[in-house]
C-alpha cells in the first residue's frame, strides 16, 4: 500500500522546497562519508527516460583538480562580465559571488552518459535531449536530500563543458551538465543570494501557467 502522507509532512515539504536555495558561501565542515554516499544513492532515486538512468557523478577530491576548476570558473565569469554594456549591471555582477570551488567541502561534477544502452534508448529516440532532463532531475534529488540534512548546494553554471571534461577526464560518450559545490551553508536563508544583493527578484508564477 502507498504510504499517505500527513498535513503535517506536506507542510515541512513545503518548507524544503522554500530552503532548497543556490549556496554559494559555504563552511569549511567535512561532510561525512557515510551520509555524502547515502546522498549520492538517494539522487539516483530520479525518475529516467526509459529507466536509463544516464547520471555519472565525479568527486573532485584532488585540490590541483580544484584549484584548476576555480580558476577556469574565474575566468570564464571574467569574460561574461567584459560583455555586460550596462555600467550598473556590471558592477552588480562583480561583486556577486559565483561559486564557492575554493572552500566548500565537496565538489562533484556531473555527466550525462550519451552512450548507455541501460534503458534500450526507449524515450530518447525523437528527443534524445531527455537523458540530459533525467540528470538535472537526479540533481535536484540531491538537492533536496542535502538541504534536508542541513547541507547546501550551489549549481556553478559558468565553465565551458568542453574544458571541464578535459580537466576532468572522463570516459568518451559522457558529456558534461553540471558543477556542483556542496557542504553546509555559512548564512541559510529562504530567500535566493541573487535576490538578496538585487539582481533578479523571484517572480509571481502564475502568469507563468496558461490554458488552452
Amino acid at each position: 500500500m502507498a504510504p499517505r502522507f500527513s498535513p503535517e509532512f506536506r507542510e515541512e515539504l513545503a518548507a524544503l522546497l522554500a530552503w532548497r536555495r543556490d549556496v554559494r558561501h559555504f563552511r569549511t565542515d567535512p561532510i561525512d562519508e557515510a551520509l555524502l554516499s547515502r546522498l549520492l544513492v538517494t539522487a539516483q532515486c530520479a525518475p529516467s527516460v526509459g529507466n536509463s538512468q544516464p547520471w555519472r557523478f565525479v568527486r573532485v577530491r584532488s585540490p590541483e583538480l580544484r584549484a584548476e576548476l576555480a580558476a577556469h570558473v574565474d575566468q570564464q565569469a571574467a569574460l561574461a562580465g567584459s560583455t555586460m554594456t550596462d555600467p550598473e549591471r556590471k558592477t552588480a555582477y562583480a561583486a556577486l559571488k559565483l561559486h564557492g570551488l575554493d572552500h566548500a567541502p565537496e565538489v562533484v561534477a556531473v555527466f550525462c552518459d550519451d552512450a548507455t544502452e541501460t534503458g534500450h534508448g526507449l524515450g530518447a529516440a525523437t528527443m534524445p535531449q531527455t537523458r540530459t532532463w533525467s540528470v538535472v532531475l537526479a540533481i535536484h534529488t540531491l538537492w533536496l536530500a542535502a538541504r534536508a540534512e542541513g547541507l547546501g548546494l550551489g549549481w556553478v553554471s559558468i565553465a565551458e563543458p568542453g574544458a571541464v571534461t578535459t580537466m576532468v577526464q572522463v570516459p568518451a560518450g559522457w558529456r558534461f551538465v553540471a558543477l556542483l559545490c556542496l557542504g553546509y551553508p555559512s548564512t541559510p536563508d529562504t530567500v535566493p543570494e541573487l535576490e538578496r544583493r538585487g539582481w533578479q527578484a523571484r517572480l509571481d508564477g502564475r502568469p507563468h501557467v496558461i490554458e488552452r
